[in-house]
C-alpha cells in the first residue's frame, strides 16, 4: 500500500512555499488541524521527519527536500493527466488560462471576455500576469494556455505554436531633472555608465532572466512591473527604455524627456501563442476571436502605467 498522497504531496509544498502550516491552510482552504494532522501521519508513515519546527515558520529537513523534489514532479505529472482527462471527455475545458505580460493591463481584454462568457459558460477563464521570458515561460509549465502579447521571440526547443501581432517602439526617456536631460547632444556609454537604470523584473522561474539594455557594473533599480519603471523614471531616480505608448503622454506633460542614445533599443515584435496539439473549443475561440479582432492596438491603449 502506498504510503503518499497526492493531497499530503500538495500540502508540503505549499508549506514550503508559505513558510508556514497557516499560510499554506489559507492558500488550500484547509482549516490548520488538517494540515497538521496530514504532516504528522506522512512522518509516522515514512518514518522520517519531513519538517524542522521552529515556532510558528517551518523548514524542510534533508529527507524532506528529497521528498518533495521528487513530488513536485509526481503532482506535475497528475495535473497534466487531469488536464488530459478532462480535455478528452468534453471538447470545452473546464478552465483556461490566459496569459499576459505585465506591461499590459487586464481589463484590455473585457470585451473579449464578455463576448466568450456569452458562448461558453462552462469554461472558467483565469488570467496570468507575467514579465519578459516569464510570460513564454508560463506557457510551457502550463500555467497558462494562451498568451497574448508575448514579448520577443520565443525559447527555443519548440513546444509552442506562435503569430506576431504587432510591433512596439521604445522611447529613452529620464525626468527633467535627471543630470541626463541637460546633455545637448546623443548619450553614449560613458554617459549612461555614471548613472542608475531602472529595469523591469523578469518573473521567469527556471530560464535566465532577460536584462535590455545594462551596461556591466551599471547601479539598477530593479522594479516588479512597467507602471513602476515609469513612476521611478518620472520620479528621477533612473533612466531607461520606456514603450512609446506608455511615455508620449508623460513627455507631452513635461514629466519626462526624451533623448537620443547611440544604441537604441530595437523595437519589439510581441507574440499571440499557445501550446502545440491543443485543440480545446475555448482554445479555439479566443484565437478565432483575437484573429478577427486583433488585439494589439487595444493591448496598448490600456498599457499599464499610461
Amino acid at each position: 500500500m502506498l504510503r503518499l498522497s497526492l493531497e499530503a504531496l500538495q500540502i508540503v509544498d505549499a508549506i514550503d512555499r508559505r513558510g508556514s502550516f497557516s499560510a499554506a491552510g489559507k492558500e488550500l482552504h484547509r482549516v490548520p488541524s488538517t494540515i497538521s494532522y496530514t504532516v504528522g501521519k506522512l512522518e509516522d508513515d515514512l518514518g522520517v521527519q519531513v519538517f524542522e519546527r521552529n515556532g510558528p515558520r517551518v523548514e524542510l529537513t534533508k529527507a524532506g527536500r528529497e521528498l518533495l523534489k521528487e513530488g513536485r514532479y509526481l503532482l506535475k505529472a497528475a495535473q497534466d493527466l487531469e488536464h488530459r482527462v478532462r480535455r478528452v471527455a468534453s471538447g470545452w475545458e473546464t478552465e483556461l488560462a490566459l496569459g499576459h505580460d505585465s506591461m499590459f493591463s487586464s481589463i484590455a481584454f473585457a470585451d473579449d471576455i464578455r463576448a466568450f462568457y456569452d458562448v461558453a459558460q462552462q469554461t472558467r477563464l483565469r488570467i496570468v500576469r507575467e514579465a519578459l521570458s516569464g510570460t513564454w515561460e508560463a506557457l510551457l509549465d502550463r500555467r497558462a494556455d494562451l498568451v497574448i502579447g508575448a514579448p520577443g521571440d520565443g525559447p527555443a526547443g519548440g513546444g509552442y505554436v506562435s503569430e506576431p501581432i504587432g510591433t512596439l517602439r521604445w522611447i529613452f526617456a529620464v525626468a527633467p531633472s535627471h543630470p541626463l536631460a541637460a546633455i545637448d547632444r546623443r548619450l553614449g556609454r560613458a554617459d549612461l555608465q555614471q548613472h542608475r537604470a531602472v529595469a523591469m523584473a523578469d518573473s521567469a522561474r527556471q530560464s535566465a532572466p532577460r536584462t535590455v539594455g545594462l551596461l556591466l557594473g551599471q547601479d539598477v533599480l530593479t522594479v516588479p512591473d512597467m507602471a513602476a519603471k515609469m513612476q521611478y523614471q518620472i520620479a528621477g531616480l533612473g533612466f531607461g527604455f520606456l514603450p512609446e505608448p506608455g511615455a508620449r503622454a508623460a513627455i507631452a506633460a513635461g514629466l519626462l524627456v526624451e533623448k537620443e542614445v547611440d544604441e537604441p533599443k530595437p523595437d519589439e515584435t510581441f507574440h499571440l501563442a499557445w501550446r502545440t496539439g491543443e485543440t480545446g473549443a475555448a482554445l479555439q475561440w479566443w484565437l478565432a476571436r483575437l484573429r478577427q479582432h486583433p488585439p494589439f492596438e487595444q493591448l496598448c491603449r490600456h498599457m499599464s502605467g499610461s
